[in-house]
């Protein structure tokens, strides 16, 4: 088992939806060919990107199914199972181990508050039914759950749970898990405003959804840190710093779907209660995209 089997750029899709709220594959498995001959280091589908909360078994299954079959081992796939229940987090796992899943990526979903041995207990007892690497993704705005560095260092204990991805914005903690925690260890930023200054603090990589609109700057970015170019890395990160707010701030699954919906790909439906992007803040995404284009030939 490689431990570690991500770095640099690990690209988020989005789950598209037909109009009666049916996961759609086909175009699912275009904007993962998109994804891979883009030159991304890895794919991650089932994140908050790809609206896991959202999906019944069926339907991440046949998500999950569709990313392995599609990227048919080009770069290695890291994929979302997490769920309220250790039961059915399990299972999820499993079934991405099974199908040919390179890792799983696990957020402690709570909604009564978790204490740090409950989190410790999960993580364990889905690690001991899986031979795959994990890894700890720690984002309390989604999650409900802020797992500390003393947690995050616990949870390195169990042998499977190699890698973390932390999204909580503070810059700070990153500097804190480098220092704590060695260089063997792998952290991944989940924070896109943040990805410069994350890989400034030793991020192995990126973990992010903006590859679906810009793959060449995301991927400049980390090929300019990993040169250490550190003028033509603030260039390049500041050349996309607007989309990156962006899509934070009106939430990634509708800037993606709208986003592949003014290039021309189709980012599919949605799932209610979700709802796409209004007027206003379509008209504001294209005039950031139209920017970029101008220049990102530049890269």
């Amino acid at each position: 088992m490689n431990k570690i089997p991500f770095k640099g750029v690990i690209a988020y899709p989005i789950t598209p939806f037909d109009n009666n709220e049916n996961v759609d594959i086909p175009l699912f498995k275009k904007q993962v060919e998109r994804l891979v001959t883009a030159g991304n280091h890895g794919i991650a589908p089932l994140g908050s990107t790809g609206v896991l909360p959202y999906l019944n078994d069926a339907e991440k299954e046949a998500v999950t199914e569709a990313t392995i079959q599609q990227v048919a081992g080009r770069i290695p796939t890291l994929v979302g199972v997490s769920n309220l229940t250790t039961e059915k987090t399990v299972y999820h796992a499993q079934f991405a181990e099974k199908v040919g899943a390179t890792a799983v990526m696990i957020i402690p979903m709570s909604y009564w508050k978790l204490t740090d041995d409950e989190i410790v207990t999960h993580y364990d007892r889905v690690a001991s039914k899986i031979s795959i690497p994990i890894m700890a993704y720690n984002n309390p705005a989604t999650g409900g759950v802020d797992m500390s560095p003393a947690l995050l260092k616990r949870l390195l204990e169990i042998p499977n749970v190699t890698m973390i991805k932390e999204s909580t914005g503070d810059i700070q903690r990153m500097h804190y898990l480098r220092k704590e925690l060695g260089e063997e260890v792998a952290f991944f930023n989940g924070s896109n405003p943040l990805a410069l200054a994350a890989f400034s603090a030793g991020a192995t990589g990126w973990c992010t959804a903006a590859p679906n609109l810009i793959p060449e700057l995301n991927i400049a970015l980390y090929d300019a840190v990993q040169e250490n170019d550190l003028t033509k890395a603030r260039k390049i990160f500041y050349r996309q710093i607007d989309l990156l707010k962006f899509i934070v701030a009106k939430g990634l699954p509708r800037s993606i779907k709208a986003g592949l919906d003014l290039m021309g790909v189709g980012g599919g439906s949605f799932k209610s209660p979700l709802k796409p992007l209004n007027e206003n803040e379509i008209a504001e995404l294209d005039k950031i995209l139209s920017a970029i284009e101008s220049e990102v030939h530049q890269y």
